[in-house]
């Protein structure tokens, strides 16, 4: 792990020191965070389906709101024990069982609990509603927090960059093989984005230009812009044809073009760093299985934030009707979700197999982590400035309803946010409880994004709680 400057001025404490040499360490201080206000900041959204257990992130020694201290038992959606705010720091306590692969990166980490997103539809899933806080589970009614974002803070050639199993809810347990639609993210209304499925497709997509001759490259380019000068050419005699709408379509049309020629020129203009950086394409970027295709979608979206290629990068490591095959398993995600405690075919609970499918995403976030902690920017490392947000599309149940939606965030957006701590609120409508809204506006804020006093539709049952604003908690 690199010792940074920003790290040992952390360490240093100015008690008994000399006024001199205290105010010496306050301004080189103060320059370092100066410094750091300037870097960029990236974030990563992991997105799985099927609800993320929230009785298992609990740290050992605190007390388990969501466990029935008579029986043992799992408490349900609305079952959840009543409790004040619990706010404590990880480094008192060994990371719960789940979460093992972070231990050693704990003072990154924050574990958040009892948020709330009630008041939009979903089933099995909150669909758009997910990043958008809205009623929107299959059609884009508004822009998601990962698109938001990603027009703020990347300069590269993609604003985010998308990658997913598969973009169906149920019955698919098959990896595809190009573009897909998880119905997850949006750049407005209509504007659905699609993610890449395919490891080998999203290489050549995000890397190829480094990988391509020069000779070849300087070929592609010059064909690009001159089908680009042909299609502007012919667009103009087109254009004159149409009217109103047909002639706003038309125009929607070709800034497509246009952004695929920039997008071209933005990657050429990175060429030397995506030939550092860029990972090696192998045949095993076309294994089907769910973890070897998680690996392979989290090493790319490394190397792309390393690269420049963008700086938001959301993952969807499951679906439904994934089968996690190499963990013995033969019942997919959603028939995992009901098993409870019956068993699996494995001889699991549903429970443990569920926690393990999650120890899995886990291993996957932990090397991405280590990868972006060896990257030295700044005074520090690229996972200083890199936000790593694991959730779910369901909050904490298969089926859900939003009432208690757990969230990890492992990195740091240059000390903007307080890490390395647990914060549970109070359960819902209680006071003090807060909402996933506000851990939105608290993303927004830490990362220079202009945000009003709410994010997504308001809960009506909660008109009675001031729901307005980023958490004060999780704020530094």
């Amino acid at each position: 792990m690199l010792i940074t400057r920003r790290r040992a001025l952390q360490n240093l404490s100015i008690g008994g020191m000399s006024v001199a040499m205290a105010s010496c360490l306050r301004s080189i201080h103060a320059h370092g965070l100066a410094d750091e206000q300037t870097l960029p900041k990236r974030f990563v959204f992991v997105v799985k389906s099927s609800g993320i257990d929230k009785y298992n992130l609990v740290p050992p020694g605190l007390g388990n709101h969501f466990i029935n201290p008579d029986d043992g038992k799992k408490l349900g959606n609305r079952g959840r024990l009543q409790g004040p705010l619990v706010n404590v720091s990880l480094a008192d306590h060994k990371l719960p069982e789940k979460l093992a692969a972070l231990e050693t990166l704990k003072d990154r980490l924050t574990i958040l609990q009892s948020l709330s997103g009630v008041g939009f539809r979903g089933n099995h899933t909150k669909g758009f509603g997910t990043l958008s806080l809205h009623d929107s589970e299959t059609v884009a009614v508004a822009p998601t927090l990962d698109c938001l974002l990603g027009q703020h803070l990347s300069a590269g050639p993609y604003a985010m960059y998308g990658m997913a199993m598969n973009g169906r809810l149920l019955g698919n347990d098959k990896a595809e093989d190009s573009y897909c639609y998880p119905n997850l993210s949006a750049y407005g209304a209509a504007k659905p984005v699609a993610y890449q499925a395919s490891p080998r497709k999203a290489f050549l997509e995000l890397f190829g230009a480094a990988v391509t001759t020069p000779a070849e490259l300087e070929k592609k380019l010059a064909l690009n812009g001159n089908l680009m000068d042909f299609l502007n050419d012919d667009a103009k005699r087109v254009k004159k044809q149409l009217s109103g709408e047909d002639r706003e379509r038309f125009d929607l049309y070709l800034n497509s073009f246009q952004s695929l020629r920039k997008i071209e020129q933005k990657k050429v203009a990175l060429r030397e760093r995506i030939q550092q950086h860029a990972p090696e394409l192998t045949d095993r970027y076309d294994e089907t299985t769910p973890s070897a295709r998680i690996d392979s979608h989290f090493e790319i979206a490394s190397a792309a934030l390393i690269s420049g290629l963008t700086n938001v990068v959301t993952l969807r490591p499951d679906t439904l009707g994934v089968k996690y095959t190499e963990l013995g398993l033969s019942d997919h995600v959603h028939g995992l979700g009901h098993l409870a405690e019956n068993t699996a075919s494995n001889g699991w609970t549903g429970h443990q197999a569920r926690m393990e499918i999650e120890k899995l995403h886990m291993h996957a976030i932990a090397n991405m982590a280590e990868k972006l902690e060896s990257i030295p920017e700044g005074d520090g490392t690229m996972l200083d400035n890199t936000m790593i947000v694991y959730m779910s599309c369901s909050s904490g149940d298969h089926h859900c309803e939003g009432y208690d939606w757990p969230f990890v965030l492992l990195g740091g957006l240059g000390n903007k946010l307080n890490m390395g701590r647990y914060i549970e609120y109070p359960k819902y409508g209680t006071e003090g409880h807060r909402t996933v809204g506000n851990l939105y506006l608290s993303l927004m804020e830490a990362a220079g994004l202009k945000r009003s006093a709410t994010f997504g539709q308001p809960d009506a049952n909660l008109s009675h709680l001031d729901t307005t604003g980023p958490l004060h908690e999780l704020m530094a």
